[in-house]
């Protein structure tokens, strides 16, 4: 294929080496396992995998909404120059929503049941009305965030460095529990067989008939079998002695290290914890001031800025009482004189008349007056906080852009008033009253049918393309994919393992777990069975060594059971992991659906030669 320019190249947001976990009873699951990726300015970055594959776990880390169980292990979200990983609730409230917004996939669990649709659009704005406080928190965010990420660091170091050595007894304590469970299974085998051979004796004593003849062989039969039996259960013992030895023995080694090694970690540990809050006492003072700084300047700026907003409004004010004596000393002089005139004026109907049609032009400058006025006034409001009218207005702007019929009406209906595509809509009215940049869209069409999903993908690119915003696109569906994608992110067990543009996905796949998809997609043109993907992704309490989709691909190598394959560079915008792009690998073509699913689009879109793309 040939390489075009791709044209969004301005990092907005980036993620880093991302690995996220779940507290269990079982222990880790290891939901998230080193992702990266980065978000351009006004592209749409598709993130496709099967349900379990990470994709909602990674936007939810994004947006700072992850459940109480999880851990952050390492990586970070690059935003604005701050790592999200690493900020604090408070400064988490500016960002989500104002600057990063989310759709979730069911509107109706996103929606209050019993609150009114338009108190919904407008709560967020009305919560959040005071701009003069928002105005502050971005003039100081920048210092704020170092100050306090200074804390987070010296903070999440400590807790890191604890880690290491409760995780490294936890090791050796479950090695030492296993070797005892063997020595327990051992001697369960061992009551088993003796069970096992009682009961034998049993029956060979219940075929003894009554005379003396059958009753002598029985009891020989059972002596010979008491001999092999006794024989076993001495093995069995000698077996259990020497297993007992051998496992007492390693429990000793084992122990001796789980020591070492505690006091090792344990040292490093407190080296860590000594050095992280050397250099938070050495940068906290420092920060602080510069925070304390900024926000003394900020201040003043601000209180010059309503400074500046007042003059600015009372000139505006006088503008208007000017126009208002200039209206008295023009139109309003003429329509004095006319009704002074009128006892005497010649033609009575003519003088009403004439009086009428001034007073009506009086009247009708004057309301235009007050009107401009009072929109000044509003104005002047609204630039310090968000007034329930503004928030209204602006609610009903966005339900228009939308595409709700009647917002007027339907700001005052209930959620379960509305279809469900029309509860989407709403959900993104919601998404964009705060005017995001980023905006992440988690499965928004997956509870909805197909035409109304093509109604709602068709709007969020329109959006996207008249608010100039980047979007993050969660899906299964690499049918939608080809709707909304600048770029595609396939990612399976946690991690990503193929990344292109939407050409290169659809059109040159290289990774198995990508042909596997595409394989999958019901096609009208295909004659061919649609192909399953065998088994089931693998559960992350203990990933598998390895490349995680080795146990369900078929083109599977050795090395796939083994090593993990590193990313390899198709082009500067498409990569793969996967050992078959390794130089050393057999040849290995896509599979035939596949193929022939490109040749048609190809065919479609009057392409002949894929170097045309």
């Amino acid at each position: 294929m040939t390489q075009e320019k791709y044209p969004y190249t301005e990092p907005i947001l980036s993620v880093n080496d991302l690995r996220v976990s779940f507290k269990t009873d079982e222990g880790l699951v290891h939901a998230v396992r080193g992702v990266s990726f980065t978000l351009n300015k006004g592209e749409t970055l598709c993130i496709v995998g099967e349900s379990g594959s990470g994709k909602s776990v990674t936007s939810k880390t994004i947006m700072g909404i992850l459940s109480a169980s999880a851990v952050i292990e390492s990586g970070s979200v690059m935003y604005g120059g701050e790592d999200l990983t690493k900020i604090d609730e408070s400064e988490f409230h500016r960002i989500r929503g104002h600057k990063i917004g989310m759709i979730f996939q069911d509107p109706l669990s996103s929606l209050n049941p019993i609150m009114k649709v338009g108190k919904q659009i407008t709560e967020a704005m009305l919560v959040n009305k005071n701009k003069m406080a928002r105005m502050l928190d971005d003039l100081i965010s920048k210092e704020e965030a170092s100050y306090k990420n200074a804390k987070v660091r010296k903070t999440q170091t400590i807790i890191r460095a604890q880690g290491e050595v409760l995780e490294s007894d936890e090791f050796y304590d479950k090695e030492i529990r296993e070797l005892d469970n063997q020595i327990g299974e051992k001697k369960n085998d061992f009551e088993m067989k003796k069970i096992k051979n009682a009961s034998l004796i049993q029956e060979i004593n219940a075929t003894a008939g009554k005379d003396d003849k059958s009753k002598a062989a029985a009891q020989q039969k059972a002596d010979s079998q008491n001999k092999v039996n006794k024989a076993e259960e001495e093995a069995l013992k000698a077996e259990i002695a020497q297993l007992i030895a051998d496992n007492e023995k390693k429990i000793v080694e084992l122990k001796k290290e789980k020591k070492e090694k505690h006091q090792t970690l344990e040292a490093k540990y407190r080296e860590a914890k000594k050095a992280a809050k050397s250099l938070y006492k050495k940068e906290a003072p420092v920060l602080k001031k510069a925070l304390k700084d900024k926000k003394k300047a900020a201040k003043a700026e601000i209180k010059q800025f309503k400074k500046d907003q007042a003059v600015k409004y009372a000139q505006q004010q006088s503008a208007f009482k000017d126009e208002k004596i200039k209206l008295d000393e023009t139109c309003g002089k003429e329509l004095k004189d006319l009704q002074a005139s009128y006892s005497s004026a010649p033609s009575k109907a003519l003088a009403k008349q004439a009086i009428t049609k001034k007073q009506n032009e009086y009247d009708g400058r004057l309301k235009d007056i007050n009107a401009r006025q009072e929109q000044a006034h509003d104005d002047y409001v609204g630039i310090f906080k968000v007034t329930k009218k503004a928030a209204k207005a602006t609610a009903l702007r966005v339900m228009k852009e939308v595409g709700i019929p009647q917002p007027e009406v339907r700001y005052n209906q209930y959620p379960f008033e509305f279809s469900g595509g029309m509860r989407q809509r709403i959900v993104i009215a919601i998404a964009l009253t705060a005017n995001p940049e980023v905006l992440i869209c988690d499965e928004p069409t997956t509870a909805l049918d197909v035409t109304i999903q093509a109604q709602i993908l068709e709007l969020i690119n329109r959006l996207k393309k008249e608010r100039n915003m980047s979007i993050i696109f969660i899906t299964h569906d690499l049918a939608v994919v080809a709707n909304m994608a600048d770029r595609v992110a396939v990612m399976y067990a946690g991690k990503i393992v193929e990344v292109g543009t939407a050409n290169e996905i659809f059109y040159d796949p290289r990774h198995p777990y990508t042909w596997a998809l595409l394989s999958s997609i019901p096609d009208i043109d295909s004659h061919e069975k649609l192909e399953a993907i065998p088994g089931t992704p693998p559960y992350l309490l203990n990933p598998p060594k390895g490349d995680a989709f080795a146990a369900r691909n078929k083109y599977a190598l050795a090395v796939d059971f083994k090593e993990e394959p590193p990313f390899f560079r198709i082009s500067a915008t498409h990569y793969a992991s996967t050992w078959l792009l390794d130089k050393r690998a057999p040849k290995v073509n896509k599979p035939k659906i596949v193929s022939q699913r490109i040749k048609a689009s190809l065919e479609r879109a009057g392409v002949t030669n894929e170097s045309e793309l």
